[in-house]
C-alpha cells in the first residue's frame, strides 16, 4: 500500500511564515538497507521510489546520512549509504522527534 506524503514542512508555517527545520538525527536499525551511489547514475528521488515507493523521501535518506552535509551532490561515487527502513517506522521517529522538539522550544 503506498504512503501518502507527509509533508515535513507543516510544522513549521507559523503566521504563514517558514521556520528553519531542525537537524533531526535517525536512529541506526537492523532494518535499515544500505546501497551503493553512483555518481550519474543514482539519484535519491529514484533510491526513494525504490524502497518507498514514494520518490519523495530523499531528504529521509539525506538525514540518514549527515555526514553528506544534507546535499545529493556532496555524495561521493561508490559510498555506501543507509536507506532507514522500513518507511512508516522511520517516519513515525521523524515526527516524535519533530514533536519533542517543538515542545522543548515552543515551535
Amino acid at each position: 500500500m503506498k504512503q501518502q506524503y507527509f509533508n515535513r514542512y507543516g510544522n513549521f508555517i507559523i503566521n504563514g511564515e517558514y521556520r528553519t527545520l531542525p537537524f533531526i538525527s535517525l536512529s541506526i536499525k537492523n532494518t535499515d538497507i544500505y546501497d551503493v551511489y553512483i555518481k550519474n547514475k543514482t539519484r535519491l528521488d529514484i533510491l526513494s521510489q525504490k524502497y518507498y515507493d514514494n520518490p519523495l523521501y530523499e531528504w529521509l535518506i539525506l538525514l540518514a546520512n549527515p555526514i553528506f552535509s544534507s546535499l545529493e551532490f556532496s555524495i561521493p561515487d561508490n559510498v555506501q549509504i543507509r536507506i532507514p527502513y522500513p518507511l512508516d517506522i522511520t517516519l513515525q521517529e521523524y515526527k516524535d522527534k519533530i514533536n519533542t522538539f517543538n515542545t522543548l522550544y515552543g515551535v
